[in-house]
């Protein structure tokens, strides 16, 4: 089992380090590089918008691997979309800019933007599945919790190689060449998961699957419908909450409040670092208490946090800034370290991989693909704190607060297809 985490942990790590590096890029130098004719608010909304064409991808990788998942088996959706992921990631490194080659730059962005979604959307379900799978049930939170450090991991890499790069570069440098040396080492991050893989078992429980769908996605359209709206809904906090903190602050505060790219780096990373320590802790307590009092206690904290946050965030002072974010992400691990073990255990093993994933990257396009576009159109018409943007994520958790109550509780829901022999 350790051996298997790890693998799913360092797999999530480093297709979630060429994902969130593409967000840090978008709220720091895209606008200006491949939207130049736009206005700064203009630009930064327009790299925004390339941003959250990710997201609206990832419910399509998530439909066409999850395909994969369910008729195939879970490792073969682990390879093949970090390739694509890591392929699309380099790419992105290598377009050149508006000034070079005019609109062509943008369109050729917005394309492997999505296909980098499009790899996403069917890593996690793999990797989280294959760790679900494998555990024992009295302790499938703690294991599953592993993928679910690694978007922690990524965007700590992501957002560690873009502050080394701030703090020794020029501006011009920076905006030259330095922004695009985070992609370009995605080939080499992409080679050695690749590596860690190789030698990953395939899920018993899907070896024991008898009969497998023949179209996953119609069954769980036509059988689970309400259960994937239902979870879209309640991970769509989780996903504002994240991006709010990570994208949407970062570009607010440099461009608004004059704070410096470095030091809002800094303050979000350290943040992001506690957050990642705590994913195991919530999730021994959703093996001890149950997934659901979790997720109820983390929306309810976000809904109440949101206000105060923002602020915190508005002084412009470092540590009054990390204050709002430690505790915002508190809320967020809450319920997100125990995701990876509640959505398996709310599908049935014929359509897991495809109903889980679909779910969950849905929320991804409700609450990750908006918050930053949405918050930056209600900043530009505020004063100085924008109170609007903390009554929109308020709005989004007491959302996710209803969809979590009308969720089951799976605690002791059993993941595996054949009943064990008995003795």
């Amino acid at each position: 089992m350790l051996r298997l985490a790890a693998a799913a942990l360092a797999g999530t790590a480093i297709e979630f380090y060429d994902f969130f590096v593409y967000g840090t890029a978008a709220a720091l130098v895209l606008g200006p590089l491949f939207f130049p004719t736009f206005s700064p608010v203009a630009g930064t909304l327009a790299a925004f918008g390339t941003f959250a064409v990710g997201f609206v991808a990832r419910p399509l990788g998530s439909v066409l691997f999850g395909h994969i998942g369910d008729r195939h088996g879970r490792r073969p959706v682990l390879v093949a979309s970090l390739m694509l992921t890591g392929a699309a990631t380099v790419a992105v490194g290598c377009v050149p800019t508006y000034a070079s080659i005019g609109t062509a730059a943008p369109a050729l962005l917005l394309v492997l933007r999505f296909l980098q979604g499009l790899g996403l959307g069917g890593e996690w379900g793999g990797a989280v599945l294959l760790t679900a799978e494998h555990a024992p049930a009295g302790r499938r939170g703690l294991w599953s919790s592993f993928p679910q450090i690694g978007p922690a991991l990524g965007f700590l890499l992501a957002n560690g190689v873009m502050l080394a790069l701030s703090a020794t570069l020029s501006d011009a440098q920076f905006a030259s060449w330095g922004w695009r040396v985070p992609f370009w080492a995605a080939g080499v991050l992409a080679a050695a998961g690749l590596w860690l893989r190789s030698s990953l078992a395939e899920s018993p429980r899907f070896l024991e699957l008898r009969e497998h769908a023949r179209v996953p996605l119609a069954e769980v359209v036509r059988d689970h419908w309400r259960l994937v709206l239902l979870t879209a809904g309640a991970l769509a906090v989780g996903y504002a909450l994240f991006y709010a903190v990570t994208t949407w602050s970062l570009a607010y505060a440099t461009e608004r409040l004059g704070v410096s790219r470095t030091v809002m780096l800094a303050c979000i990373m350290a943040a992001v670092v506690v957050k990642g320590a705590l994913t195991p802790l919530a999730a021994v307590l959703s093996d001890r208490y149950g997934r659901r009092p979790l997720c109820l206690a983390g929306c309810a904290a976000a809904a109440v946090w949101m206000f105060p946050m923002i602020a915190l965030l508005s002084t412009g002072e470092p540590l009054l800034m990390f204050l709002g974010f430690l505790v915002a992400l508190i809320a967020f691990v809450t319920m997100f370290g125990v995701i990876a073990a509640y959505l398996p255990e709310l599908y049935e093993p014929r359509v897991r991989c495809t109903g889980a994933a679909v779910g969950y990257n849905l929320g991804g396009v409700l609450g990750g693909a908006l918050t930053p576009i949405v918050a930056t159109g209600i900043a530009d018409r505020s004063g100085r704190v924008p109170w609007g943007v903390a009554a929109y994520l308020t709005g989004i958790a007491l959302l996710s607060l209803g969809c979590f109550a009308l969720l089951p509780e799976t605690r002791h829901v059993e993941v595996a297809v054949a009943e064990p022999a008995t003795s």
